[in-house]
């Protein structure tokens, strides 16, 4: 298994609250936990060349992680393209937080992925509503985050595949923080904790839903199906 994990990387640049949270880099923290578990993982970060994207990383990644929030229209539209591509063609897609306004996401969704949203350092209960889903093993009924960014619905996205968590905060909103689709060959996970100031990726219980999320969207070793014109199977007979 394969992972790349990418991130903007400018949160950790610009603010200093931001860089003691995560020294390393929102990426290089989950980079940690994964690693810890077995799982080769490399990073990829906005301001390397191609975004650290290229046709050789993408080629060579099973699951791509995606973290993005303030700079969503730098991303190129040549990159969001071949990661869309290598999604529809197998490629697992765990994306995080503010991940859902991101081209590739909205891309993905066909929606705008808008929600509401504020920060006032309020509780969340993410509860599980799908206690069978492999996402969910290993975990309870419910993780509860002291302090997070709230996200309510209403949520632009189409109705998911499957819905594994769904989230209650303290300000009374509630929203689908867990949600799978399949796009051509590739399987999606969209994940909503994870705000930046927040020690969020440091929690065992969210790191468990990542590493499950990682095992869950690997590509399936089944061929690419053949589409167009295609040649019978058996003879047609005369009619």
């Amino acid at each position: 298994m394969k992972v790349t994990i990418w991130n903007e990387n400018r949160h950790e640049k610009k603010n200093p609250a931001v860089r003691e949270v995560y020294p390393d880099g929102i990426h290089g923290a989950i980079q940690q936990f994964l690693e810890n578990e077995g799982i080769q993982a490399g990073t990829a970060t906005l301001d390397e060349e191609g975004h650290g994207l290229s046709e050789e990383v993408l080629d060579n990644t099973d699951v791509l992680i995606w973290w993005g929030h303030i700079a969503h229209n730098e991303v190129s539209d040549e990159v969001v393209e071949r990661v869309h591509q290598r999604v529809l063609n197998g490629m697992g897609l765990v994306v995080l937080h503010s991940g859902h306004f991101s081209k590739i996401f909205k891309k993905l969704m066909g929606t705008s992925c808008d929600l509401k949203w504020r920060e006032a350092d309020e509780k969340e209960r993410l509860w599980v509503v799908d206690p069978s889903h492999p996402i969910a093993a290993n975990i309870g009924q419910y993780i509860e985050l002291p302090k997070e960014e709230m996200y309510g619905e209403h949520f632009d996205i189409p109705a998911p595949d499957e819905l594994v968590f769904v989230s209650w905060f303290e300000g009374g909103e509630v929203f689908r923080s867990g949600c799978t689709y399949k796009r051509g060959q590739g399987k999606i996970f969209y994940f909503r904790p994870g705000h930046e100031t927040y020690p969020t990726y440091h929690n065992k219980e969210i790191q468990q839903v990542i590493v499950n999320a990682v095992q869950w969207a690997m590509p399936t070793a089944s061929e690419k199906p053949v589409y167009g014109n295609a040649k019978p199977l058996e003879a047609i007979g005369v009619k």
